[in-house]
């Protein structure tokens, strides 16, 4: 393995870094919230007192979003973040990483299987981390959990009416100003149609309910026949 030799912050995004290496590469990396622990076998890297975590964007399409220049970045430390379709946490301890200790994230995921694996791999670790295991598509059935407005809801769900689910819980639980931002996964929602159809269809909707499009990026190279999203409130 390549040795890193050096790390400096990123040029735009707060609690975002790049991670130099000896064969002039470099790649993203976040600050360990828990010194020593991997999450889903990424590479650590210490100079000095301060660990940092390579961020994989084939493994996580925020990465891939930020590496395809994204033109904001709503997760930055202290804030609440809402995230559907938590999975076994790759993406999701990334962000815990860049909240702090005095952000929070509640985790939703609707598979028992795979919440046990986030549980076990991200939220024992990290005390700005709030598993539930619930459905998306009826965010009243965690309210009693979810009890203040959040400042960003990202969304990795692969299911159907994507944009919909996104909306119904903004409605719930995003606060005033407040953003999403949606990997739409286009053969999840329809294999029959073309990509960009139901990128389309995806962020009409999300404008019909309200929201304000910030920016839309492509994932290629590192995932296919995905895009990405961000939306605002008024």
């Amino acid at each position: 393995m390549v040795a890193a030799t050096n790390y400096s912050p990123h040029e735009r995004f707060k609690g975002v870094y790049w991670v130099e290496f000896e064969d002039g590469s470099r790649r993203l990396a976040t600050v360990n919230l828990t010194p020593g622990v991997r999450v889903y076998g990424e590479q650590l890297v210490r100079f000095g007192e301060v660990e940092l975590r390579v961020w994989n964007p084939y493994r996580s399409k925020l990465a891939g979003a930020i590496l395809k220049e994204i033109e904001v970045m709503p997760i930055k430390a202290g804030i609440s973040v809402l995230y559907l379709g938590a999975a076994a946490g790759t993406t999701p301890s990334h962000v815990s990483d860049i909240l702090g200790p005095s952000g929070v994230l509640y985790g939703v995921e609707f598979a028992p299987r795979v919440m046990r694996e986030f549980i076990e791999r991200v939220a024992v670790h990290r005390s700005n981390v709030v598993p539930i295991l619930a459905d998306a598509r009826f965010p009243h059935k965690y309210a009693h959990i979810v009890t203040e407005k959040v400042d960003v809801i990202y969304a990795d769900i692969a299911q159907p009416f994507q944009s919909k689910i996104v909306a119904d819980n903004a409605e719930f639980f995003l606060r005033s100003g407040g953003y999403v931002m949606q990997a739409i996964k286009a053969m999840s929602i329809d294999v029959t149609r073309e990509p960009s159809e139901t990128y389309k269809r995806e962020i009409d909707h999300l404008r019909e309910r309200g929201f304000k499009i910030v920016d839309v990026v492509h994932l290629e190279p590192y995932d296919v026949a995905h895009a990405f999203v961000i939306a605002r409130t008024a």
